[in-house]
């Protein structure tokens, strides 16, 4: 995101954008690749309410969220791309509370990579973890991308 000391995250949090709503998508390829055809559209606050299930010492990714919030409403899957800007807007939503934090650092995108647009980038989302417990690995010579190391070990279960 750009400018994100001139918007109002928080606003942005809980502006519902017509959510949630479902569509039915017919282009073979995203059916194929998504694996169905109803796509549900959760609202940002949606997105804030998953993450701030996370205990300290877990962790979540993106994709466990969105398959988690498909399965509760009968979709075959959640939109990816309003879901990365909507978790986004959350984590940048969070860091401009005083109190009533997000712990977004605890969510990941897949595989357990820490998430480059979030506040502070992957450089804060290192600390906030490694602090909770998590030991980040560096993967990559020329593309430096970082982990948390065993994330199937820590991942929580939204089901629970």
């Amino acid at each position: 995101m750009a400018n994100e000391d001139k918007k109002d995250f928080n606003a942005m949090l809980h502006d519902p954008k017509d959510m949630p709503k479902f569509k039915i998508i017919t282009d073979q390829k995203a059916i194929e690749k998504y694996g169905g055809e109803k796509m549900y559209f959760a609202p940002p606050i949606t997105y804030d309410e998953q993450m701030r299930r996370i205990p300290e010492g877990k962790v979540i990714t993106i994709p466990a969220i969105r398959a988690y919030l498909a399965t509760l409403n009968q979709a075959d899957f959640t939109e990816p791309i309003t879901a990365g800007a909507f978790i986004s807007i959350a984590a940048w939503a969070s860091s401009q509370r005083q109190t009533d934090v997000t712990p977004y650092w605890r969510t990941l995108k897949a595989h357990g990579e820490l998430h480059p647009k979030f506040p502070g980038g992957v450089e804060q989302q290192k600390i906030m973890l490694e602090k909770e417990g998590h030991t980040i690995i560096k993967r990559g010579r020329k593309n430096i991308r970082y982990y948390v190391k065993d994330v199937d070990t820590v991942l929580f279960d939204l089901n629970t």
